[in-house]
């Protein structure tokens, strides 16, 4: 049973302001909600309400920033990233500017429908010149996120969890370092993200028949991957990457850049497909869309070359493991 901490983030934050005077949180309606209201409380002279005006609260991060502060802005994903998108890019990005968008309720984690569900905030960051994209999977990383992209002079948007977070590392991230939680050779799982739990689940019991199935957490979506990483990469046969986003601007398309330059494994993404997603419970969500621990047993299952245990999902949309047989097809 993993150890379950009760909003890291909220903790972390508060450390990060005392430690880093220079550090200010603006927040829209959702100071709360985006665990922001300890900080807010303990330095009430550098917490800052934009209201649910996102784009004008982007200019002030920018305006922050060009006076020498940290500015620091958690949200909803949808908020952070989809709605402010041209000043983000014009005020924050093409200036380079050190400012930290956070992200909460990533991909398919809220009941909310297509306008709070982030399934496309990686791909939009990760498109900007200049900003370096990274994803939080459990509490340790929720813990030293701040503290470790502090040093970065650019933009950054971290993907973040919030609430109770399990804990299932015991090293704090580290951007640009992937972390091996199983080794092995034929099949390699890169997962990131909030479905890390699952996939560490899923293949500490398929191990018991394929010995030699690896599993690789990614923190680090832009810049992509270390040398010991693109090492795993080329002596898998086949690559599987499972993400809670869109398969065509998340991590699997980073993946298919580095394997078009770099020929190795066939890929299998496992993420959501080319589509809208819509509102639901979080178990009927993941299975309607592929991505629950089902459709990625599936693709361990057709990565050795075996039926898949089940075809529960396979109906579904973004759940056709046989549509997903290499870049071409799965992308």
């Amino acid at each position: 049973m993993n150890e379950i901490i009760s909003k890291p983030f909220a903790t972390a934050l508060v450390e990060h302001g005392k430690k880093h005077k220079d550090v200010v949180v603006i927040t829209n309606d959702l100071t709360a909600s985006c665990e922001a209201d300890e900080f807010a409380a303990a330095f009430p002279d550098r917490a800052f309400k934009g209201g649910m005006a996102e784009q004008n609260l982007t200019l002030t991060l920018s305006g922050f920033a060009r006076e020498g502060m940290r500015p620091i802005y958690p949200s909803f994903a949808v908020f952070t990233t989809r709605r402010p998108y041209e000043q983000i890019a014009l005020s924050i990005a093409y200036p380079n500017l050190p400012v930290r968008l956070v992200g909460f309720l990533p991909g398919l984690t809220t009941p909310g429908g297509v306008s709070h569900q982030a399934i496309d905030d990686i791909g939009l960051m990760k498109q900007l010149p200049n900003m370096t994209v990274v994803e939080a999977s459990d509490a340790s990383d929720m813990s030293s996120i701040l503290e470790e992209t502090y040093a970065i002079d650019g933009p950054v948007y971290i993907r973040a969890l919030r609430g109770l977070v399990p804990k299932l590392h015991q090293s704090p991230i580290s951007i640009g370092q992937s972390r091996e939680i199983f080794t092995g050779g034929k099949v390699l799982v890169l997962v990131s993200g909030s479905l890390t739990a699952t996939a560490i689940n899923v293949v500490t019991e398929l191990r018991k028949e394929f010995a030699d199935l690896a599993l690789i957490n990614i923190n680090t979506i832009k810049p992509f991957g270390d040398p010991h990483l693109f090492a795993q990469i080329k002596e898998a046969q086949t690559v599987i990457t499972y993400e809670n986003h869109l398969v065509t601007s998340g991590l699997a398309s980073e993946v298919a850049m580095h394997l078009a330059q770099n020929p190795g494994p066939r890929l299998i993404p496992v993420g959501i497909n080319d589509t809208f997603t819509h509102g639901g419970g979080l178990d009927y969500l993941l299975n309607f869309y592929g991505i629950d621990a089902e459709a990625l047993k599936n693709a361990i299952y057709v990565a050795y070359g075996k039926a898949g245990t089940s075809t529960k999902s396979s109906d579904h949309i973004g759940g056709k493991i046989e549509l997903n047989k290499g870049v071409a097809e799965g992308l």
